[in-house]
């Protein structure tokens, strides 16, 4: 049984800790009246006043009051700007964890659903990665929660007064209001949770077993979870993700959410059995399992490259204002983060791990692993801060603190739940399959 180290134990309460002064510090950094908000900005652009970034005015125009000074409107905008940076900066990281628990959740239920015979061996990490869907999804939650009772200003949608002036976001009203938001939200946290609790504690059962109707369960119930996953994650991308910019939506949003956690979570899957091999811990764990899981990384890399560009693409060649908004926002505002993604995504992962013989050496795979991850982290940036923050982004204290409180969370609860079963099932029909899997 895996023993959870003082020492990798020690390293995650530090993380949390430094992490969540981060977080504080972001949020007793945020201005509180409309001249801190100037001042600030002007500090940060060398003497300059910051406008308000062409993506909210493009987002936010049809909501913007006519009356009134222009002026005074644009300096309220801004200060809304800087006050959403920290719960933004939180928002991004928690939702990028735990999503990373999803993918995996979903690779889990792909493989259980496939009856596949190569990956038994790696049951044990991808169960104790998905753990942290617990609290990683009620973080997630509390956020929503908090937004609906205006604490922030992410979803502009929740404002009853820019509603009040938005014939679009009043023809979306039926879908996009707080109660429904947050039984939607609810039923869908619910639903994962369930299906990981169950099918744990079906894979626990199967190794005390007899015969094999706790696998074959654990089949069925991975099969029929699927399809709620498909339908759930879908909805999820366009409420939580899409839903900052509430005039824009892609179709193939859902898809591209997807691919970017998907990846994300086989990748951790990766790094987590090297870390464990590399202590001694999963001995049956060979190199093809390590390439195979590799392949998947190299594989959804190209297939997240393919659904970025068919979605960039055709919206960018169609030039309908309301639509082309989002790249002309992301392209002035966020030149290096939008593109420099596209380079960590794609380019580092296609020349990293095409080789055949790299995604069998361990240090490699790794290295491959901590560019993707960093790259998903900005496509889950570039999703939520033009449209929250507008062009007033930085990453600074509050995007450090977050991503490190988180990372802390993440690695204590994960490494917590490996530690108290067994890392090798003992009866799954197939363990010896994978245990002799060689190729």
């Amino acid at each position: 049984m895996y023993t959870f180290s003082n020492r990798l134990k020690l390293g995650s309460i530090i993380l949390m800790a430094v992490g969540l002064l981060g977080i504080i510090g972001g949020f007793v950094m945020a201005p509180g009246t409309v001249e801190e908000a100037k001042a600030m900005v002007a500090a940060h652009d060398d003497g300059h006043e910051a406008a308000a970034s062409h993506d909210s005015e493009n987002s936010h125009a049809s909501a913007a009051s006519h009356e009134g000074d222009h002026s005074a409107s644009h300096d309220e905008h801004l200060l809304d700007q800087l006050k959403n940076r920290p719960w933004a900066a939180l928002y991004v990281a928690a939702f990028f964890f735990m999503m990373i628990a999803l993918g995996v959740l979903a690779f889990y239920a792909i493989q259980r659903a496939a009856q596949a015979g190569w990956s038994p061996l790696l049951f044990r990490v991808m169960e104790g990665i998905t753990a942290y869907l617990v609290p990683g999804g009620i973080i997630v939650f509390v956020i929503l929660v908090l937004s609906v009772l205006h604490m922030n200003h992410l979803f502009i949608w929740m404002d009853a007064d820019v509603v009040a002036h938005d014939e679009l976001l009043q023809g979306k009203s039926g879908y996009l209001n707080p109660t429904f938001f947050l039984i939607r939200a609810a039923i869908f946290l619910g639903g994962w949770i369930a299906y990981r609790e169950y099918s744990r504690k079906l894979s626990l059962k199967q190794d005390e077993s007899n015969d094999n109707s706790n696998f074959k369960m654990n089949f069925r119930i991975s099969a029929a979870f699927l399809v709620f996953y498909l339908i759930s994650e879908s909805i999820m991308s366009w409420d939580w993700i899409m839903s900052v910019e509430p005039h824009w939506f892609s179709t193939l949003f859902g898809w591209y959410i997807f691919a970017s956690m998907f990846v994300s979570g086989i990748t951790v899957i990766a790094m987590v059995t090297i870390y464990l091999k590399s202590k001694g811990y999963l001995p049956d764990v060979n190199d093809s399992h390590i390439h195979d899981l590799a392949k998947f990384m190299f594989g959804i890399s190209i297939f997240w490259t393919y659904l970025w560009f068919s979605q960039f693409m055709l919206i960018w060649y169609s030039n309908i204002p309301e639509e082309v908004t989002y790249y002309v926002t992301r392209i002035e505002d966020y030149k290096l983060p939008f593109f420099g993604m596209v380079a960590m995504n794609f380019l580092f992962p296609l020349l990293l791990l095409m080789n055949s013989d790299y995604k069998r050496i361990n240090w490699f795979v790794v290295m491959a692993g901590i560019v993707i991850l960093a790259g998903h982290y900005m496509d889950i940036f570039n999703a939520i801060m033009p449209s929250t923050v507008g062009d007033q982004w930085f990453i600074g204290i509050p995007e450090i603190g977050a991503i490190l409180f988180f990372a802390g969370l993440f690695i204590f609860w994960v490494f917590r739940a490996l530690s108290t079963v067994p890392l090798q099932p003992k009866r799954n029909p197939f363990i010896e399959e994978s245990r002799h899997f060689h190729y």
